[in-house]
């Protein structure tokens, strides 16, 4: 078995490859509500744009990406890894599952972990837990350090109606500057399918995340703009 110290060694070398070639790191993690089509067309996005990509899958997401999108995700994360690689004929190196027990994956120390992360979906779970800074998952984990590091965390929870508890928590996660995006579409746009709704919640966090797309009409431009 590689020690850690060569397994450290081959990270930062890996990093440093991929930062020649990648325009940034984001962390895409998935919780068990329902939503799993709008976290994997941001991940289709954000791997069209050349971003290297840290997915976290939680065991209740592997169940609804099953019930929603037909996508039969293996719990072991290499292999999840290959499935969602060829899937989206990703480069290499630029989407890395990480189990939610992997303490020794870069999303869960300050030091390595990227700037940005979005949880899309969201659960009213996860939304408490990461509230209480519980951490005893590297989903959970890995959102905890992008607050303590002053990053921009995107949770896109899905659930209604949402409790006093669910509002409580989510405005505590505000304040804490935590943008809360409730997979709400809008229909403005005149939507003729269901993508057309994925991709208007999709475009709005791209928005946030200052990433270009085409996805949607903006409010208030003609046709096409």
């Amino acid at each position: 078995m590689a020690s850690i110290s060569s397994l450290l060694m081959d990270w930062l070398i890996n990093t440093a490859e991929n930062n020649l070639q990648f325009k940034d790191k984001i962390t895409l993690a998935f919780s068990g509500a329902s939503g799993a089509p709008y976290g994997l067309k941001l991940l289709e996005v954000l791997l069209e744009q050349q971003y290297q990509v840290y997915v976290l899958i939680s065991s209740a997401a592997r169940v609804v990406l099953d019930t929603e999108s037909n996508i039969k995700l293996s719990a072991n994360e290499d292999k999840a890894t290959e499935q969602l690689n060829a899937l989206f004929d990703a480069k290499p190196l630029q989407l890395q599952v990480f189990g939610k027990d992997n303490w020794f994956s870069p999303v869960a120390s300050g030091s390595a972990a990227p700037k940005k992360m979005v949880v899309c979906p969201c659960s009213a779970g996860s939304v408490s837990a990461i509230a209480v800074g519980a951490s005893d998952n590297l989903l959970e984990r890995a959102a905890d350090v992008v607050i303590k590091e002053r990053g921009q965390l995107i949770l896109v929870p899905r659930e209604t109606p949402f409790s006093e508890i669910h509002l409580e928590n989510m405005l505590k996660l505000s304040r804490l500057g935590v943008t809360i995006m409730p997979a709400a579409p809008g229909f403005y746009h005149k939507p003729q399918s269901i993508e057309d709704l994925v991709d208007f919640m999709v475009a709005r966090i791209l928005d946030h995340l200052n990433i270009e797309h085409a996805l949607t009409k903006r409010w208030g431009y003609g046709e096409g703009k």
